[in-house]
């Protein structure tokens, strides 16, 4: 009996040698990829984690580096007016540029689509990203510029706004004192109230550069008598003065040239009562007059100063300003992503939606918009990250006036810590608060990927 229950009992399992071996495989691969990941993760603390600590550490010492002030630096980040400016053109530029950049890249990704070059048309908006930040902000500065000779903005707008409303062509011009002319407070200038008509006038005027002439202006002549019945009043509008020197003040001489496009008006008791406008001599004959004294008037609007457009880089228009360079660099990306994920809709849906009768705004709005919301989502939410970080555009392109008034948190940093400031504990206070604004749309980047691989 013991030995048959001997005999059936079974023999303990021998161990197997695969599992050990196992471990060790598993254990060197671990201690393999380490190895590899390993200069990764070295640069990664240098260049990430060590310089994240120390901005942290540092914002919790003053000025120099020696005194420990706790959160005094965060304190007085939002004590300090500059920065206050600063943070309120972040959360502009957050709002602004991502919605804009995201609904132009929209609708040009939509619109593209049915363009016959659209390989070229891409290329061509897509350009820009191939200019750095600081080539943009010197050519968008010089776009800006306050001179229509020199700003292409300016030069545009000077030109309609000339088309419309016309230009002085004697912003310079004055009346010598004493010779017959009186300036108002309006800038106009009149005569004494003292001529009749049959009269002439003469009114000569300086400061007016023989090259600035018009083209059209001729040797002024002095203007004849009326007859004593006449109802008119004659004269000549002339520049008085020769180059070189020469001639009589207040007296039309030969070489002297008139003064065409000049307006001239007859004033009485106040009120105007003739006009007209010189011509190409500087003559003009002012008609309909009753008997009776008047003055001759030259109004304000013919010294009026140009039009010199709009000053786009005043503190009012100079962070939309840099906004718009800020469109013109980065449409092409948001256009390019967009346009990746219209690719990719099913056609069938859309199909569908024209078989049904909607039109090409209902397939859009109620469609394209939903089921391109994840990469709108995507886009959006890189530009945010972007924008927080700008510095080049809003350093090169706003003045020296009006920095403060253009600064955001990135150039603020940059200032407070090396740009005169020379405070590197605000400076690192600011950087600190930079971070904890990214790293929400960071986190929220990270986890969409992800989910997305899922």
């Amino acid at each position: 009996m013991t030995a048959t229950l001997v005999k059936e009992a079974s023999p303990p399992a021998p161990v197997h040698p695969d599992g050990a071996r196992g471990r060790r495989l598993r254990r060197r691969g671990r201690v393999i990829a380490l190895l590899f990941v390993f200069p990764a993760l070295l640069l990664l603390g240098a260049l990430v984690v060590y310089p994240v600590l120390f901005s942290v550490g540092r914002s919790l010492f003053d000025a120099s580096g020696n005194e420990f002030v706790g959160a005094e630096n965060y304190a007085e980040m939002f004590r300090d007016p500059t920065t206050l400016t600063a943070v309120r053109n972040t959360a502009i530029w957050v709002v602004v540029a991502p919605t804009l950049l995201t609904g132009l890249g929209l609708i040009l990704a939509v619109l593209v689509e049915k363009v016959r070059w659209a390989t070229a048309f891409k290329l061509l908006l897509f350009m820009p990203m191939a200019v750095s930040f600081l080539a943009a902000g010197i050519i968008f500065r010089l776009a800006y510029d306050e001179d229509p000779d020199k700003g292409v903005l300016n030069a545009a707008v000077v030109s309609v706004h000339d088309a419309f409303e016309g230009t002085s062509a004697y912003p310079t011009a004055r009346a010598r004192d004493g010779e017959g002319l009186t300036k108002q407070a309006d800038g106009s200038y009149v005569t004494g109230a003292d001529l009749s008509p049959g009269g002439t006038a003469a009114l000569g005027l300086v400061g007016v550069a023989p090259k600035d002439l018009p083209g059209d202006a001729r040797p002024a002549a002095a203007a004849a008598a009326g007859k004593a019945n006449s109802d008119e009043v004659r004269g000549v509008v002339y520049l008085d003065f020769i180059p070189g020197g020469g001639g009589k003040p207040g007296v039309v001489d030969r070489e002297e040239s008139g003064l065409p496009g000049v307006t001239v008006e007859a004033v009485r008791d106040g009120k105007t009562v003739a006009g007209t406008t010189t011509a190409a001599d500087g003559s003009f004959r002012l008609t309909g007059l009753d008997g009776g004294s008047y003055a001759i008037k030259l109004p304000s609007s013919n010294f009026a100063a140009p039009y010199d457009g709009i000053s786009w880089l005043g503190p009012a228009l100079v962070t939309p300003a840099i906004i718009g360079a800020y469109l013109w660099i980065w449409t092409g990306f948001a256009m390019v992503l967009i346009g990746a994920g219209l690719a990719a809709l099913p056609r069938d849906a859309l199909e569908a939606a024209r078989m049904d009768g909607a039109n090409e705004w209902q397939i859009f709005r109620r469609i394209t918009v939903p089921l391109l919301a994840p990469v709108l989502t995507v886009v959006f939410v890189t530009l945010v990250i972007n924008v927080m970080k700008v510095f080049d555009l809003v350093y090169i392109i706003a003045p020296g006036p009006v920095q403060e008034d253009a600064t955001v948190l990135a150039t603020q940093m940059w200032l407070v810590s090396f740009g005169g400031g020379n405070n590197q504990g605000l400076g690192s206070a600011l950087g600190v608060l930079l971070l904890l604004l990214v790293i929400p749309a960071m986190v929220f980047n990270v986890r969409r990927f992800r989910r997305s691989q899922r």
